[in-house]
């Protein structure tokens, strides 16, 4: 694990090593249900602004349509 973030902090390298376990978890699981293609998740409910737009940028790239199109 390496040396400690702050000496006597056991408790923040542990949360740590879960935290990267469970992304991994994570990961795996979408990767199995086919909700990622390339290093992008496909399958998003876009409920901001934020993800509109990338869900817009996702579909003009993947397609080769212009950003109104998309």
């Amino acid at each position: 694990m390496g040396p400690e973030f702050v000496t006597g902090s056991t408790r923040m390298k542990a949360g740590t090593a879960q935290k990267l376990i469970l992304n991994m978890i994570t990961t795996s699981i979408m990767i199995k249900l086919g909700r990622v293609k390339g290093n992008k998740m496909i399958d998003m409910q876009l409920t901001n602004k934020k993800l509109i737009e990338r869900g817009s940028k996702m579909i003009k790239d993947e397609l080769g349509l212009s950003i109104h199109e998309s």
